[in-house]
């Protein structure tokens, strides 16, 4: 829901942002000049001990000098208290005794529709929660004390059970009024043209409600008490509130404790979460059921400068860790970075808080390890550098790494402590030899493995390695030639700024989209970085206003360039005229497959390097496979049914 600029600058001058803080935050006498409206105090979003935290009434804006955090009333009540931005902008105009603008029907509708879900999922929440408890629930009941969660843990996280019944939810929410519907829309029945009953979706399974940063219930994941079932978890599927690639489990519980304690720790799933709360760490959050996206990634930032990933020490925690390290790479900036706890070999937190007690689960999060620590352990631990072609690779794979972060001065710092690392790794020593290979006493020091040696083997995944360079007869090869991914990848680029430009009320619905998303070309990504700046400052974005900041900062030629490239571009939604829905629905798809472009491109690189080292014919269907995946997304923009119709235009104009 959008409100005019107008609006929103009348409540700024009615409400000073010191009055809007200081409901939670205490200022520091010493430093603050309340007759200059210049306040001072301990930042609210990070733990601190002293004032670093700045409010000038003069401009209504926040700063912090600790954590980075900065904005306006707005934004204060968003990040601080969790509302969404419609109802911080509803409470801060009472405030201001301002009466609320009308919004357009269509938002109406939309909020109206949004309201009537949250109320549907609510009901099944406790629906879920009753039949625990009753006599249908003693199987689950059973379950849940043979894990170890007491009665109050399941009323806290709010378990519950879905009956092994087809029709049991179904039943309950039409005798409260809720059509088929609206219980397709919230994901709870199945339907479909070959299905003439819907019916239920979660069934047989111990309830875990997902719930927003506002604690209102947006999904549902259930755990099989079957060991006949076809999946062991079952989420809820996308949805008009739940998207779960944007969405962190037990968020809205872990924010406040995450504040208050400077640090969030990411575990792997909703058990890991409870275990976690048992120990007595209460800042936790999971992914759902799928790996951490660089939505979640820029969610968990937010909240801690260097969040904790805590991983099941067995090879596919080992590999989760390793595919949250490349995810983060490319998006380090200074105070922003990662930390990885490795849990015993074969062992969950909950396994782990069953067998040693919360002392030793809250040791394996004290010992976390720094990204750069993981990063240098596992190229150590494979590399070969008995030889001197060996120690020329090393040195070139982590190089390359270190070219993947996109912060200038981190990738300075990076490069300078992996050198460092290096020079001692390669340092003459006395002691044993490297895996065996050779006679006598090695003259290298042993790499520190990233998990000492435990029972059992272990096997270790393969990093990716993006840095070596292709052989000459493979770039020779017609076979080999590169799909022109990298031209794709740009061309998004332009139209993904093209289209905000055009249509600047978008801005704030896709934010996130813009400040997580990589772009490979350095002037574009200045251009998104301006743009992102120029959100913070303002909200209800025009056109006009935009160019004018873009002129300031000396984008305008970039901006007048990309604008004269549009009709080449041959996109119909990048027209200013285009409807704000179609504009909204093109941004939408174009962000799900730049994101997806962005990782094959990295799939293609390590594909490009293992066929290299070893061309052979799997390698080469392998590399043909990625290629041809990244081929498939060019120009597939907006190929969606019903798109263009807002715009006047019918389904067989796109």
């Amino acid at each position: 829901m959008r409100f005019p600029p107008t609006f929103l600058d009348e409540i700024r001058g009615r409400v000073s942002a010191s009055t809007v803080v200081g409901r939670h935050v205490q200022w520091d006498r010493r430093k603050s000049n309340p007759g200059r409206g210049d306040f001072w105090g301990c930042c609210p979003f990070h733990n601190e001990k002293t004032a670093s935290f700045h409010v000038e009434d003069r401009k209504g804006r926040y700063h912090c000098f600790g954590c980075k955090a900065s904005g306006d009333i707005f934004t204060f009540l968003v990040e601080k208290e969790g509302v969404s931005f419609p109802e911080a902008v509803e409470r801060l105009a009472q405030e201001a005794g301002l009466p609320m603008p009308n919004v357009s029907e269509e938002d109406v509708q939309r909020e109206k529709l949004r309201t009537t879900l949250y109320d549907v999922m609510e009901l099944a929440a406790k629906f879920f929660e009753e039949t625990l408890h009753s006599a249908k629930g003693a199987k689950a009941r059973g379950y849940l004390a043979d894990r170890g969660l007491s009665g109050a843990i399941q009323q806290e996280f709010r378990l519950g059970y879905g009956p092994d019944d087809r029709s049991a939810l179904r039943s309950h929410l039409a005798d409260k009024g809720v059509t088929v519907e609206q219980m397709a829309e919230a994901g709870l029945v199945v339907t479909g043209d070959d299905i003439p009953v819907a019916y239920d979706r979660f069934r047989d399974r111990v309830m875990f409600p997902i719930r927003d940063p506002r604690g209102r219930v947006i999904a549902f994941g259930g755990r099989a008490l079957s060991k006949d079932a076809l999946a062991k978890y079952l989420n809820s599927p996308e949805t008009t509130l739940f998207h779960k690639g944007f969405v962190l489990y037990n968020l809205d519980k872990a924010r406040g404790l995450a504040h208050q304690a400077g640090e969030i720790v990411a575990v792997e799933g909703y058990m890991d979460v409870i275990a976690l709360h048992r120990a007595g760490i209460g800042h936790a959050v999971a992914p759902l059921g799928t790996a951490l996206t660089t939505d979640q990634l820029a969610l968990l930032w937010r909240i801690a400068p260097s969040p904790t990933l805590c991983f099941d020490g067995d090879a596919a925690g080992l590999k989760a860790a390793y595919r949250a390290l490349d995810l983060a790479l490319p998006l380090l900036k200074p105070g922003h970075s990662l930390k990885f706890a490795l849990l015993p070999e074969g062992q969950d937190p909950d396994d782990l808080l069953k067998n040693e007690g919360a002392e030793a689960v809250k040791t394996v999060i004290a010992d976390a390890r720094p990204l750069a620590d993981v990063l240098w352990a596992r190229e150590a631990e494979q590399a070969r550098i008995d030889t001197p072609d060996g120690r020329a690779s090393f040195e070139v794979r982590l190089s390359g790494l270190v070219r993947e972060i996109g912060d200038e001065t981190v990738r300075k710092y990076y490069g300078e402590d992996i050198k460092a690392r290096l020079a001692r790794h390669l340092a003459p020593q006395g002691g044993p030899s490297l895996r065996g290979f050779g006679r006598g006493r090695s003259k290298y020091v042993t790499a520190k493995p990233l998990i000492q040696a435990r029972r059992g083997p272990r096997a270790r995944p393969l990093p990716h390695d993006f840095a070596s360079p292709a052989s000459a007869g493979l770039k020779a090869s017609p076979l080999a030639q590169k799909s022109g991914g990298q031209h794709e990848q740009e061309r998004r680029e332009k139209l993904l700024l093209l289209a905000i430009i055009n249509h600047p009320e978008l801005l704030h619905d896709f934010l996130d989209d813009y400040a997580a998303a990589e772009f490979i070309s350095h002037e574009l990504d200045s251009l998104k970085r301006q743009i992102i700046d120029m959100a913070a400052l303002a909200e209800g974005l025009d056109g006009s206003s935009l160019r004018g900041h873009l002129n300031d900062k000396g984008l305008g030629p970039v901006v007048a360039r990309l604008e004269s490239q549009a009709v080449r571009l041959n996109e119909w939604f990048l027209n200013p005229g285009a409807a704000s829905a179609d504009a909204r629905t093109a941004l939408r798809q174009m962000f799900a497959l730049h994101r997806k472009s962005v990782t094959l491109d990295r799939e293609l690189k390590a594909a490009e390097v293992q066929f290299a080292a070893d061309p052979t014919e799997d390698k080469l269907v392998a590399l043909n496979q990625i290629r041809e995946e990244l081929a498939s997304h060019a120009g597939t923009e907006a190929h969606i049914e019903g798109f263009g119709e807002a715009s006047g235009r019918g389904s067989n104009a796109v």
